[in-house]
């Protein structure tokens, strides 16, 4: 005599049902179960267990995991940079969040070192309450030929210490930092990142191709040393803040381009329509390695507010038709897109294929921050980040750790 044995059913609070992006790709009749704030099974709907849901979600849609930006200074009307308590910090990381960034570093600017130090603790306490995932400090050691928005009162040469005093505020959440590949000490800051956990970022650079070549390598070989969240470094916002191609002077942007085909460095890519051209944001696709672009929205206080006046660190910026310039000049002063919008961009006018759009705007990052068992896919064990959209890749409903993000 025998005796059937069946599983017990898995128990979820919540049954997300749709076309989803999934680790396998683009999965139509998917099924994802939710309980306690992370994802338990994610799959064809066909091939799910046994399961009892308390509710169950229809969407029409897609559904594509909470995406991950690596580079914004803020939205909503509040800038990191300029905020003076958390509380301020919050609405940036609300208005991002609602649009489907459900991991945002934040990110800073040049600024003297004291004002830095300020910033930091601020985003730290951020970081520990887990509103931010990490952040990011774009400058001060970079080229004041290729500053752009960044002022150049408090741009100076490499400083380790410094490096590591702010490494220290900021409790492990220092993710990255920007730094031009000829200033004076940028080979003791390479070192100095990655003996604290974080990442070179190379940009806002005057310099040539071999100096940036020599710093990719150089990040390369001290990430490996330390074993730190990636083996690779990035490319702050790929073109942007950079010496201009020459067929006579190659500059930065191409060694930077030849890395990420290579797969040696990811490269930042800010594709709104306003800091590059649609043709420029398919030819980095068409050539680096699928794991390294990641896009990035540099979005700053003007994000989803209207035009107008605003500041970004010291400097006052004048919005127009949604694009940003440092007032009274021509420099781009960050964007005001969302991440979801970015994306958007990229499929529709770029032509990246939706999953590797997707993919370099949550999974991509995700690994860049050594986050990937946790965050930026739609899989077992990871948080239960989702973005549902319509058609048109407009947000729907956003689920953050499971619960719908209202504010």
């Amino acid at each position: 005599m025998s005796t059937a044995t069946h599983s017990p059913a898995v128990a979820a609070e919540l049954a997300l049902h749709g076309t989803a992006v999934l680790e396998q790709g683009l999965v139509p009749d998917a099924l994802l179960l939710i309980d306690g704030g992370d994802i338990l099974w994610a799959g064809p709907a066909a091939h799910a267990p046994q399961h009892v849901a308390e509710r169950t979600l229809e969407h029409d849609g897609l559904i594509l995991p909470g995406l991950v930006d690596l580079h914004c200074h803020g939205g909503g009307g509040a800038s990191f940079p300029d905020a003076e308590t958390p509380e301020d910090m919050l609405i940036a990381i609300r208005e991002h969040r609602r649009h489907g960034t459900t991991s945002l570093v934040a990110s800073l600017v040049t600024a003297d070192a004291a004002t830095l130090r300020e910033r930091v603790s601020d985003l730290a306490q951020l970081a520990t309450d887990e509103e931010i995932t990490a952040i990011h400090l774009e400058g001060p050691f970079l080229s004041v030929e290729r500053r752009g928005a960044q002022n150049p009162e408090h741009i100076v040469d490499g400083d380790a210490d410094l490096v590591r005093e702010l490494a220290q505020l900021a409790a492990g959440a220092l993710a990255t930092m920007t730094v031009a590949p000829e200033v004076a000490g940028a080979d003791a800051v390479i070192e100095a990142l990655a003996e604290v956990g974080a990442l070179p970022s190379l940009g806002h650079t005057d310099g040539n191709s071999a100096q940036m070549t020599h710093a990719v390598t150089r990040a390369r070989t001290e990430l490996r040393r330390e074993h730190g969240r990636s083996p690779l470094p990035t490319a702050t916002h790929l073109f942007n803040g950079m010496r201009p191609i020459h067929h006579r002077d190659p500059g930065p942007a191409l060694a930077a381009l030849d890395a990420a085909a290579s797969g040696d460095l990811v490269v930042e890519v800010i594709a709104d329509g306003v800091h590059l051209d649609a043709r420029t944001v398919a030819h980095v696709f068409a050539i680096a390695a699928e794991q390294n672009v990641v896009l990035v929205t540099d979005a700053m206080a003007a994000a989803g507010m209207p035009d107008g006046q605003y500041r970004l660190g010291a400097l006052d910026v004048t919005v127009e038709s949604g694009v940003a310039t440092l007032t009274g000049g021509s420099a781009i002063a960050g964007g005001t897109a969302h991440l979801l919008d970015v994306v958007r961009f990229a499929v529709t006018e770029a032509g990246v294929d939706l999953v590797r759009a997707v993919r370099a705007a949550s999974s991509v990052p995700a690994a860049v921050l050594g986050m990937q068992d946790r965050i930026g896919v739609l899989a077992p064990g990871r948080r239960a980040d989702a973005v549902l959209v319509d058609s048109g890749l407009a947000p729907v409903t956003v689920l953050r750790a499971g619960e719908v993000v209202t504010d």
